[in-house]
């Protein structure tokens, strides 16, 4: 396996409500490879979306560690954090966020203009952005006169323009009717090999399963099945992922 681009070892997380605990993460171990398009799939309260949150440092974590692109989440500031995945990651969410009284176009290149991009580059990429996913004639159309895939659409190009390492999704189709989440599911797939982005996406969706080169699944907070498409991904079978932790945790 290339040398991971997100590595988890020993993840562990707990939610508190009083007397209450919910692990929500127990002891996850996780190695993806630059350019992977992975499924995490689950019932739901399995520990998904805990998951991603804690990958990406949206969120943090009780014990264990996550490195991104070599670089320890932990060792990061708030600051250094919120300013790498403005650069380096991108998100797509189930319910769109986009604000409803601006253009799509506008939507797109918000997250640019405030992470200090020239205004004239800005709108350059945004552009860009929706040439790529097909919405370059709705580009100054609002949410509300865009159809469910179109929107979603827009927040991929909004993922998309930063030009990010990483793009993490939250059950992207998951308010999309059949011919809308297939069309969605497809671009995904091809912008992942054109543009060799990582994508680890959050679903109950099975279609997203089948497309993706690696099904993760799981349960109670832990990871119970790892499976690698041998045919769509020839780097290797899942076990190696165990070998890349351990062969990381011995250079500590």
């Amino acid at each position: 396996m290339d040398k991971p681009i997100i590595l988890a070892r020993n993840i562990h997380k707990t939610f508190r409500n009083g007397k209450i605990e919910v692990h929500a993460l127990a002891g996850v171990d996780l190695a993806i490879a630059a350019g992977e398009m992975v499924a995490v799939m689950g019932p739901s309260g399995c520990g998904k979306t805990t998951l991603i949150n804690c990958l990406s440092g949206l969120d943090s974590f009780d014990e264990g560690e996550v490195e991104i692109e070599g670089a320890a989440l932990r060792a990061m500031s708030d600051r250094a954090r919120t300013s790498y995945r403005a650069r380096r990651m991108g998100f797509v969410f189930q319910t769109f966020n986009l604000l409803p009284v601006i253009s799509a176009v506008e939507n797109v290149e918000l997250p640019l203009l405030l992470s200090r991009v020239r205004p004239r580059e800005a709108r350059q990429r945004a552009l860009a952005g929706l040439t790529q996913v097909g919405l370059a004639d709705r580009a100054e159309h609002r949410p509300a006169e865009l159809s469910g895939g179109e929107r979603q659409r827009v927040t991929i190009a909004r993922a998309l323009a930063s030009q990010p390492a990483i793009i993490w999704a939250d059950e992207p189709t998951g308010n999309l009717d059949t011919k809308s989440a297939t069309e969605v599911l497809t671009l995904m797939r091809d912008l992942n090999r054109e543009m060799g982005q990582t994508f680890v996406i959050v679903t109950h969706d099975p279609k997203i399963g089948e497309l993706c080169d690696r099904v993760i699944r799981m349960q109670d907070g832990a990871i119970v099945s790892d499976v690698r498409d041998e045919v769509a991904d020839p780097r290797g079978p899942a076990t190696e992922v165990a070998a890349t932790i351990a062969k990381s945790a011995c250079a500590d």
